[in-house]
């Protein structure tokens, strides 16, 4: 799996999984129950980790949202 999305937002990550669910995308949100170790404080992001075979679709549909900005880097770019 890659990362696609790294942020301490929840109303970001419901959104980013409603478009992800939507488009048949596999997903999964990782570190989402580090808030019980860290109390809470949302410090530590949680990521949005799809598919290798599918994280263009899903830097795509994330950039159709207009949420490029929150793209994290691609593997090829790096």
């Amino acid at each position: 799996m890659e990362e696609l999305v790294r942020t301490n937002d929840p109303v970001l990550i419901s959104f980013l999984e409603s478009i992800l669910e939507e488009a048949g995308i596999k997903h999964f949100v990782a570190d989402g129950n580090m808030s019980i170790m860290e109390g809470s404080l949302a410090m530590i992001p949680r990521r949005i980790l799809v598919d290798a075979d599918q994280i263009h679709k899903a830097r795509n549909l994330v950039r159709d949202a207009g949420l490029e900005h929150e793209l994290r880097p691609a593997r090829d770019d790096t």
